[in-house]
């Protein structure tokens, strides 16, 4: 009887560990959330300031750029690089010349998770 119940409790513990190594995590241990509750994810009015501002300068992403995902001059262009933009502004690759704050990171994510509506 003794046997019995170590065996099924080995089972339960196995069951446990294999439900939770199945589940899917949302974030990597090195990576942190970003809270968008509160942010405003206007485009015109939030984003495209931030882009034009840091992005849309002389030698980075301007008119005829080749760096890149090219350009960064209108919603059309910004919209069309939203992963590479998310990515080098979550990892703080870019802007290169600057620093972004964390709430311009949160707006540029946040806007480009939310579908990155041309608002």
């Amino acid at each position: 009887m003794k046997l019995r119940g170590v065996s099924f409790l080995f089972v339960a513990m196995l069951s446990v560990l294999f439900v939770l190594s199945c589940s899917k995590s949302s974030t990597s241990p090195n990576e942190t959330v970003t809270s968008c509750d509160g942010v405003d994810k206007t485009f015109a009015a939030n984003v495209n300031p931030l882009i034009q501002s840091f992005c849309n300068q002389a030698g980075c992403h301007n008119t005829g750029s080749i760096n890149g995902p090219g350009p960064l001059t209108n919603y059309t262009q910004v919209f069309n690089a939203r992963s590479d933009i998310r990515a080098a502004v979550k990892s703080g690759l870019m802007p290169q010349n600057t620093t972004l704050s964390a709430s311009q990171k949160n707006t540029i994510i946040c806007w480009i998770d939310s579908g990155a509506p041309n608002n």
